[in-house]
């Protein structure tokens, strides 16, 4: 009897989240109460502009460009891989976009998206770490000779992993 009341019950709950899940929501009537927008025809540009609302224009996000300077250094890069011919000019026009997708094609990477973060790293562009403030212990490093390890510390390293001197 009471596991029939406990399903009972169970039923009309998740019927009573049913109904209200399926309702149809109301809409309520908005009073207008700020200033309505209207077209109007400007005789100086020939356009047609709305008074009252607000600007439009499409934010542009992330970097657009090149930098002139990152635009040398690519083009430097590409004229010593023999894939672009002249002076590095700074710009980046249709000869270093070609030069830039033939580099990378020839690496079998993608061509239409420039440039690629492989290709800057190969190019010998890539990130520069000497100057970070622990690269002098970090990996990347050349390792410090075994016998300049102290004694003391060589010995914890032997006790600790088993091995005996």
């Amino acid at each position: 009897m009471l596991s029939f009341r406990a399903s009972l019950a169970f039923l009309l709950s998740a019927s009573l989240l049913a109904a209200t899940a399926f309702a149809t929501p109301t809409h309520k009537k908005t009073s207008t109460t700020h200033a309505r927008t209207s077209t109007r025809h400007s005789a100086k540009s020939g356009k047609t502009t709305r008074t009252g609302a607000k600007s439009r224009k499409k934010k542009l996000h992330g970097q657009q460009a090149i930098d002139s300077a990152r635009v040398t250094e690519i083009q430097q890069a590409l004229i010593r891989q023999h894939y672009l011919t002249g002076e590095a000019n700074g710009q980046w026009d249709s000869a270093t976009i070609a030069a830039m997708q033939k580099f990378q094609a020839d690496q079998g990477w993608q061509t239409k998206l420039m440039p690629d973060s492989r290709a800057i790293k190969m190019l010998g562009l890539g990130p520069d770490y000497s100057d970070a403030i622990n690269a002098s212990g970090s990996s990347f490093a050349t390792p410090k000779p075994a016998n300049d390890i102290p004694a003391a510390q060589a010995s914890g390293f032997a006790a600790a992993s088993g091995v005996n001197r």
